[in-house]
């Protein structure tokens, strides 16, 4: 699979979680459970995917094979240590001053 246009969906429920599946199935690949989970969804954008395109938190070919093998790719927020990440740094900072 060389590209894919794919719809990508946010979650009203769960803050930072996207859905990615083909404009072609859209939804009807992913697993009730996981829309009972999700809530309502919001379309974000619609995008075209091959394998060179960069995302933060996802690598562009394992967005691709997930699509494929299971009809979506979920994207769940960074872990809460990465959120934080460098907060720690600022706070020495303006207790040292």
């Amino acid at each position: 699979m060389t590209k894919l246009l794919c719809n990508i969906y946010k979650s009203r429920r769960k803050e930072e979680t996207y859905l990615y599946v083909s404009l072609a199935d859209d939804l009807s690949r992913v697993p009730e459970v996981l829309l009972d989970t999700f809530g309502s969804l919001e379309l974000v954008t619609k995008m075209i995917i091959t394998p060179e395109r960069k995302f933060a938190r996802a690598d562009a070919q394992n967005v691709l094979a997930s699509i494929k093998e299971k009809g979506f790719y979920l994207q769940l927020p960074p872990p809460k240590e990465e959120m934080g990440l460098g907060l720690d740094l600022f706070c020495k900072r303006d207790k040292d001053e």
